[in-house]
């Protein structure tokens, strides 16, 4: 899956990601810093999974957790200030992932072993100071 988004077109976007991968539990944001990826799980919260909590990058926290009126607990992390995989552990990651609840995760390349085969992997690239590129790799990338 492959599409082009702006501020105004994000919410549509993130509805359409949801319809095609809710089935999964772990999704991983890999993007260069300020490339929107907590803007991304923002309006996938807010718009889609109806979360009517502050939703904001769990930077410090590494874990912040949501109640969606939708899917009921959603788990935002951000393994950004991560050092190793072991910090990660000490954080309650694998609980976390384990949970089955619905796992965003930010800067997952931070302990990328602990991500099971079935985590979706999402790339977000920046086209321009406006426009955004959000893709799933399929088997010909």
């Amino acid at each position: 899956m492959d599409a082009i988004f702006t501020l105004e077109s994000i919410d549509k976007v993130a509805a359409m990601f949801w319809h095609k991968f809710k089935h999964q539990k772990l999704w991983a944001f890999h993007a260069a810093m300020g490339s929107g990826k907590t803007t991304f799980i923002h309006a996938l919260c807010k718009s889609v999974l109806q979360i009517n909590e502050n939703i904001s990058s769990p930077t410090f926290s590494i874990i912040n957790e949501y109640k969606s009126n939708v899917i009921g607990t959603v788990y935002h992390t951000d393994w950004y200030r991560l050092k190793n995989e072991q910090e990660a552990i000490d954080a309650g990651v694998e609980d976390m992932l384990d949970s089955g609840c619905l796992c965003l995760i930010e800067w997952p390349e931070n302990a990328i072993h602990l991500l099971p085969a079935n985590t979706l992997h999402i790339y977000i690239e920046v086209l321009d100071d406006f426009t955004r590129r959000v893709y799933v790799p399929t088997a010909n990338d």
